[in-house]
């Protein structure tokens, strides 16, 4: 841990674990289920795995991608995102699957643009809040709360309520990591809180959800059925698990195996001990995750990855949670796990992002720019990171000598009216170059060229 780039490796190992075992898992979970549609045994596990090849090129494009353009194109990116949302309620346009219009189907690949947008926002948010810092409050909220906003009622309207929980999340964790005061963050968690609450109540399918989590009893082969089996595949693991692709529920006993319950399977097939492998991996990546925001000097940086690491983290806790019968069922997916391909793919460019962020650790930038790269980097070809150098202070100038000069004539000034400027409203002038829909604000990165000498890297 004590290697430069220790963070850096951890994050791909985490990566590349939790895709390769839910490439596995979905294989074992959608196989009865592909075969009995009348199709191939392996279609779902193709399409997943498609996913995963792209999510493996966004992971690196990610890589590659300098902070300056990822910071510069961020609003324009999350506009595009808000559009899609926009297309895609529109009939014809956004394709409906399980009564719900959330996807874009392109040939084979369906696209869900909430999950893109979960993404854009946390970009476009960290660089809004990283860019006014020490701004006013309001300068704060405005646009990013009426943003999140926006994009959350648009997800409502699909609908898609476990997506909106999420983005409610992202919001709320760019808010406390941007330093938002204590108490206004716990009147909106409150509002926000309520809203959800409303929101699950007042649907049928959402409300028989809260019904059935406190009811568990009630109605077992209806409204229940789903959660009992969830229960009853992970008993029947126990410490050690059937054996992988030896599983009972994936027989049609239990719903949405291969997507929001595959951490039944998982309990099921590898037992105890393969539920406390996924438990390890996510607390291996929150502890990376913060030792990433901790070490990082770019404020952006910290921000991107704070929020990222939270979202990602939560968001697992909540399928677990519904999984075990301690939360109610609300349909978020196992982030890296799950079958989904809009999921895989956005979550593995965003595990990119935070590899990126973990590159630019000050250890880790100057043994990159001594040569220590490591085999991984020089196999990518990956570039130096950027430099970080915090914005100075306007100095003071030097008094100079005092010298004896000839005096001159004294100059004439123009008339009073042509000195008066046009008032400017409080903080405009300082907050002018930071607006979110400009791209000219400044971006204290400046690129090095890597050393070929040795060196320490300390």
């Amino acid at each position: 841990m004590a290697r430069p780039l220790a963070s850096f490796h951890l994050i791909v190992t985490i990566a590349t674990l939790l895709t390769v075992l839910g490439l596995v898992m979905v294989l074992s979970a959608s196989s009865v289920e592909a075969y009995a549609g009348g199709g191939s045994a392996y279609a779902l596990f193709v399409q997943q795995a498609m996913f995963a090849a792209l999510g493996a090129v966004a992971f690196y494009v990610a890589l590659r991608l300098p902070l300056r353009f990822l910071r510069q194109w961020s609003f324009p990116i999350f506009s595009l995102s808000v559009l899609a949302l926009v297309l895609v309620l529109i009939p014809g346009i956004g394709s409906i699957h399980g009564g719900a219009r959330r996807w874009f189907d392109i040939g084979p690949l369906s696209i869900q643009p909430s999950e893109v947008v979960k993404l854009t926002l946390i970009v476009w948010g960290a660089h809004l809040l990283a860019s006014r810092r020490g701004a006013q409050l309001k300068d704060i909220l405005v646009p990013l709360v009426p943003a999140g906003l926006l994009v959350c009622l648009l997800v409502v309207l699909e609908p898609n309520l476990s997506t909106t929980i999420a983005l409610g999340i992202v919001l709320m964790a760019l808010l406390w990591f941007g330093g938002l005061p204590v108490r206004l963050f716990v009147g909106i968690m409150v509002t926000g809180v309520v809203a959800a609450s409303v929101l699950a109540l007042s649907a049928g399918y959402r409300s028989d959800r809260v019904r059935a989590f406190f009811n568990p009893g009630d109605d077992p082969q209806g409204v229940n059925y789903q959660a009992r089996q969830a229960k009853y595949s992970l008993a029947d693991g126990g410490i050690w698990g059937r054996g992988l692709g030896q599983s009972r529920a994936k027989w049609s006993y239990l719903p949405n195996s291969h997507n929001d319950f595959i951490f039944a399977i998982i309990g099921e097939e590898l037992g105890f001990l393969g539920c406390m492998l996924v438990l390890a991996l996510l607390a291996l990546f929150v502890y990376t995750g913060i030792r990433i925001a901790l070490r990082s000097v770019d404020p952006f940086l910290r921000l991107l990855t704070a929020t990222a690491t939270t979202w990602i983290t939560a968001q697992a806790l909540i399928n677990i949670g519904y999984v075990v019968g301690l939360l109610p069922v609300t349909g978020l997916q196992l982030p890296l796990v799950s079958a989904g391909g809009s999921s895989l793919a956005i979550t593995l460019f965003m595990f990119g992002i935070i590899a990126s962020a973990a590159r630019h650790e000050p250890e880790a930038v100057s043994a990159l720019q001594a040569g220590q790269d490591g085999r991984f980097s020089r196999l990518l070809r990956l570039p130096v990171p950027e430099v970080y150098t915090p914005p100075s202070a306007p100095r003071k100038a030097a008094p100079r000598a005092r010298t004896e000069r000839p005096r001159q004539p004294p100059r004439r000034q123009p008339p009073a009216d042509r000195r008066r400027r046009a008032p400017e409203s409080r903080g405009t002038s300082s907050l002018r170059s930071t607006r979110a829909w400009e791209p000219t604000y400044p971006m204290p990165h400046r690129p090095v060229k890597r050393r070929t000498g040795g060196g320490s890297g300390t």
